[in-house]
């Protein structure tokens, strides 16, 4: 008989067997000539059958190790016996005779046990059906996969709360003193206003223009943290861009002339080689601005007071344009730098950084999304290179 697939049978027939399937449609055909031989021997001989379909309990096909379906095996009596290939009907010919032979040496010896323990005064316990055992191996497998996902959802749980305290603790680091910067420029602003004359007293119209300047600059350093941190944070697997036809070189000159402050305040030299004629890229220019304040910001932070950044562009291919920037800091060693644009991985040495570590791994979700690559390696300066493509607008 055919036992539900959904539920196994709990039989105490001398011979028990399984047949495994799966839903390839070349294999149809086989099992359903194997189902009808089985069929007419069970006409003349009564053995208890179970189709089991691989999609639907995987975890019997584990039990038995198998390789390979259709497959039929006799589990019971001992010793299992598997029937595999594509001449299975041949097999089961050849091995019929001797496992009705194995069934008549069980039953025999079932009888012999009965007698000699109803003789000795003990009443004869019935042996678990090997159906039975099996369903049971295949739920303590299927226990073994639950727990083996819960364990895995518990640690990424685990690492999101460690994450999310990082990045509390950082953030009050952090946004200090960018929150000082604007604060102290807003409060000279309005302590120098004097609302009678609808004016500026004691201050310059280049002091104005400046402290108006720091406090829009540090408002979009805070807004930059706050973005990053809260597009890290999801974990959506497409990234979404608007790309259009983008002029990377001049986007890198504005959002250089927008850190002008940083690095002029460390004497640093930035050294451009970017050519006229480099084509215009098929992206979404606000992504891609991202990437180049997180390298550039990167690139200023880690290169010493009076060092040089360097921005290259380079038409590689007719499809590909490759951007680089450079710096003179300490660079990343080689063995982290497969691990460098891991989400909030950071160096030992940058602890003591103001940063979340989630940069890198933002820039490379957004290059990922436009279909390019980025990577990192030594500059000649022995500093960080970083490059990344993206594709030429056609």
């Amino acid at each position: 008989m055919q036992a539900s697939q959904d539920q196994p049978i709990y039989s105490e027939a001398p011979l028990q067997l399984l047949l495994f399937v799966d839903g390839r449609p070349k294999s149809r055909q086989q099992v359903q000539r194997i189902r009808a031989y089985l069929k007419e021997l069970q006409a003349d001989y009564k053995f208890e059958l179970q189709i089991v379909d691989v999609g639907q309990q995987p975890y019997l096909a584990e039990h038995f190790k198998l390789v390979a379906t259709p497959a039929l095996i006799k589990i019971h009596p001992e010793p299992r016996h598997v029937l595999a290939g594509s001449n299975i009907i041949t097999q089961l010919k050849s091995w019929w005779p001797r496992w009705q032979t194995a069934v008549d040496a069980y039953l025999k010896l079932q009888t012999d046990l009965q007698e000699n323990t109803e003789d000795n005064g003990r009443t004869a316990s019935s042996s678990k059906s090997s159906i039975y055992s099996v369903a049971l191996s295949a739920e303590l497998l299927h226990l073994s996969d639950e727990i083996f996902r819960l364990k895995q959802e518990k640690e990424q749980l685990e690492e999101q709360l460690q994450f999310k305290d990082r990045v509390i603790a950082m953030l009050a680091h952090d946004l200090r003193n960018p929150l000082t910067a604007t604060a102290i420029a807003v409060e000279t602003l309005q302590s120098n206003y004097n609302p009678d004359k609808a004016g500026f007293e004691r201050l310059t119209p280049t002091m104005t223009t400046n402290l108006f300047k720091q406090a829009r600059n540090q408002t979009r350093i805070i807004d930059r943290m706050i973005t990053d941190l809260l597009q890290v944070g999801h974990n959506e697997r497409e990234f979404p861009v608007k790309p259009q036809k983008t002029n990377l070189g001049q986007l890198c000159l504005d959002v250089l002339e927008e850190l002008s402050d940083r690095y002029i305040a460390k004497s640093l030299k930035v050294e451009k080689d970017i050519p006229k004629d480099l084509p215009q890229v098929y992206a979404d220019p606000e992504r891609i601005r991202q990437v180049l304040i997180n390298l550039l910001d990167n690139a200023i932070k880690y290169t010493p007071k009076g060092g040089i950044i360097t921005v290259a562009g380079l038409h590689r291919t007719t499809q590909k344009v490759q951007f680089s920037i450079g710096d003179t800091g300490p660079g990343i060693p080689e063995e982290n730098r497969d691990r460098i644009f891991e989400n909030h991985f950071r160096l030992e040495r940058d602890e003591s950084k103001e940063g979340y570590g989630i940069g890198l791994c933002l820039c490379q979700r957004i290059i990922r999304a436009h279909y390019g690559q980025i990577w990192v390696d030594s500059s000649p300066s022995n500093g960080a290179w970083f490059h990344f493509t993206l594709p030429v607008y056609m």
